[in-house]
């Protein structure tokens, strides 16, 4: 019997390298598990500033939410599905569509507020300004201990 074609030509193959190269051939955890949804970051250094980009595809400005918190760029990405069917008649066969919470984080300094960073939401692509900041000399301080 000759069945549509439901599923991408790797299909068979996605499913075999899971088991076979997991967890010996696998860098980062989206590798290992590719339909949990990724958040691909470019970071770009120029003279005055940081400029970082992240793609969230599928995801709305409302989806996103980015805060600075003790000198950590915190961004948190979360779709919900809506489990409602219109049809009843209705059954999924493959569902890849990544639905949940995502989230990353970047270290920028402490002396970082929020009004230095700016950041712009448009085509599925987060990007963020974030400015250098004048690096502090270091302290050739020597605290003496006084032994009793």
């Amino acid at each position: 019997m000759y069945y549509p074609t439901l599923f991408n030509d790797s299909f068979v193959e996605d499913l075999l390298d899971g088991i076979f190269k997991y967890p010996y051939d696998v860098k980062t955890k989206a590798e290992a598990h590719p339909l949990t949804g990724r958040m691909i970051t470019d970071i770009k250094e120029y003279d005055d500033k940081y400029q970082l980009d992240m793609e969230l595809p599928g995801f709305t400005k409302d989806d996103v939410k980015v805060e600075l918190k003790e000198g950590y760029l915190v961004i948190n990405a979360e779709r919900n599905e809506n489990n409602e069917e219109k049809d009843e008649g209705v059954k999924f066969i493959r569902k890849e569509r990544y639905y949940g919470k995502m989230s990353r984080r970047f270290y920028v300094g402490k002396d970082m507020t929020k009004e230095d960073i700016k950041a712009r939401f448009a085509n599925g692509v987060l990007t963020m300004d974030i400015p250098k900041l004048p690096e502090k000399p270091a302290e050739d301080k020597i605290d003496i201990i006084d032994i009793e």
